[in-house]
């Protein structure tokens, strides 16, 4: 067996990631962070954890809700560039140190660009998005022209 669809093998434990999904999607508007910062933090996770599928579909997201294709295209370095908010770049700092799980973990978001609440929202967010990726980069979900 080569590849299995988790979500078809156990669509209730799917169906609480999605309902966990919805409650990070939730904080996030509770903590009044941009739509484009959300997009742009699960494009970015999804780089790292390399989720075409993911990248896809929050890359065509992003760009229905007005991203230009330069920050698009430079947001797998975000920090050689200047097209991005502190604010931003807090948020894509600490989504990094969530999905790689640094250790020690380097702080380095932490300038005081995000609230508490706002840091919380995007640590739901990365901990929900690696799960998307993971699932599916497992399930082989197909990524075709």
């Amino acid at each position: 067996m080569s590849t299995v669809n988790l979500s078809k093998e156990h669509p209730a434990a799917y169906k609480e990631l999605t309902a966990l999904n919805a409650q990070a999607e939730a904080a996030v508007q509770e903590a009044g962070l941009h739509p484009l910062l959300v997009e742009l933090v699960k494009i970015r996770i999804s780089q790292i954890n390399g989720c075409a599928f993911c990248l896809r579909m929050h890359t065509r997201d992003a760009v229905a809700k007005g991203e230009t294709t330069d920050r698009l295209a430079v947001v797998a370095a975000w920090w050689e560039s200047q097209y991005f908010t502190a604010q931003e770049r807090a948020a894509l700092a600490l989504a990094e140190q969530v999905t790689r799980l640094s250790v020690p973990a380097s702080l380095t978001w932490d300038d005081g660009s995000l609230t508490a609440k706002q840091t919380s929202a995007v640590g739901w967010l990365t901990i929900v998005m690696n799960a998307w990726n993971r699932v599916a980069i497992t399930s082989h979900y197909p990524v075709a022209p």
